[in-house]
């Protein structure tokens, strides 16, 4: 409500604590700076979000079942979308802050991720959550500005998106495999016998 109501600069702990009903003291205990409040935000969305979520069928794709999670996501952001319009504008002009919700976002992607029964394991996980981070964060700009009732424009964008970079994981996964091959051929025969203990 602070946010939406006078931007990012508004949502300062003794605000909140008059707002909520909420002590100091108490909000210390659960919080130690502001962008912990948006760290906690998207938890509790990854939370909602997997909730709602149903296991995938087989008649599903990798990329569809993707699609939803992220669409299920926006859903369920919607009630606070003036809040994170004003949030984002804000944080766009603070790149150091915005930089501390970094590691939280990878989290939410590879939460998403797991709820579509993507394939988690392996040298391309690394590559599949930083590429669905990097989709979701310009996707997330287009659901911003969207306030078409079925969501027209954004979904056009994920699921371009989508399609783009499932064919580069493809891709990458591809030249994963050969390099891994190759650097394989300039291993000291028997070097797997002896990790063994043969």
């Amino acid at each position: 409500e602070l946010a939406a109501e006078g931007g990012w600069k508004a949502v300062t702990f003794p605000a909140i604590a008059m707002r909520s009903g909420v002590s100091l003291a108490d909000l210390r205990r659960e919080f130690t700076c502001k962008t912990d409040i948006l760290r906690a935000f998207q938890a509790e969305i990854d939370a909602e979000v997997l909730a709602k979520s149903k296991p995938a069928t087989p008649e599903q794709s990798p990329r569809d079942r993707v699609f939803d999670m992220v669409m299920t996501r926006f859903e369920a952001m919607t009630p606070y979308k003036p809040a994170l319009r004003r949030i984002s504008a804000a944080l766009c002009c603070h790149p150091a802050e915005a930089a501390q919700l970094i590691p939280s976002s990878l989290a939410a992607q590879y939460w998403m991720l797991a709820g579509a029964g993507a394939k988690l394991d392996g040298p391309g996980a690394g590559l599949r959550v930083a590429g669905l981070a990097s989709i979701y964060c310009k996707v997330f700009c287009v659901w911003l500005d969207d306030d078409t009732p079925g969501l027209d424009r954004t979904m056009a964008s994920l699921d371009r998106r989508l399609k783009n970079g499932e064919e580069w994981l493809a891709r990458a996964e591809s030249a994963c495999e050969s390099f891994c091959r190759f650097a394989c051929g300039f291993m000291p025969r028997g070097w797997k016998r002896r990790e063994r203990g043969e």
